[in-house]
């Protein structure tokens, strides 16, 4: 025979010996190997941390600034709480409704909620015309706590 086809089939032979001897490493046995480590305990959601205290009172004092503005029909204050400017215009239109609106009485429902660099400030209104709960989103940008849009 050739040299060369006994080459060939033994690097054949060598090359098949080693599939059949990587399938017998890697496939299954009838049990499975035992873990060389115990699992690590099943892990518990963290629960989320307490707001920061400072958060918590600059949302504070921002919600009641948000009531004050209602109750005392201050469009200029209200634009001063927004996290963008507010146009002229805007808040002209925020002053004719709120004085159409006649005497209101204005109240935080309850302490705001915060949640990471956001928040929920609820305010209730009373007015003439009826009872109104609005939900305020809150947040927080470079720094400081605003009312968006």
């Amino acid at each position: 025979m050739n040299r060369t086809l006994i080459a060939g089939l033994v690097l054949l032979g060598v090359a098949a010996a080693g599939v059949v001897l990587g399938l017998v490493l890697v496939a299954p046995s009838g049990s499975p190997p035992a873990p060389s480590s115990p699992a690590p305990p099943p892990t518990r959601p963290v629960p989320s941390a307490a707001p920061d205290a400072a958060d918590t009172a600059a949302v504070n004092v921002l919600a009641r600034a948000i009531v004050d503005a209602i109750a005392h029909h201050d469009s200029a204050a209200f634009g001063k709480l927004t996290c963008r400017p507010q146009s002229a215009e805007a808040l002209a239109g925020l002053q004719r409704t709120w004085d159409a609106a006649g005497p209101v009485t204005a109240t935080l429902t309850g302490p705001p909620e915060v949640r990471g660099e956001s928040a929920t400030a609820k305010v209730h209104v009373q007015a003439a015309g009826g009872t109104k709960d609005t939900p305020f989103p809150l947040h927080k940008e470079n720094g400081r706590w605003c009312v968006p849009g």
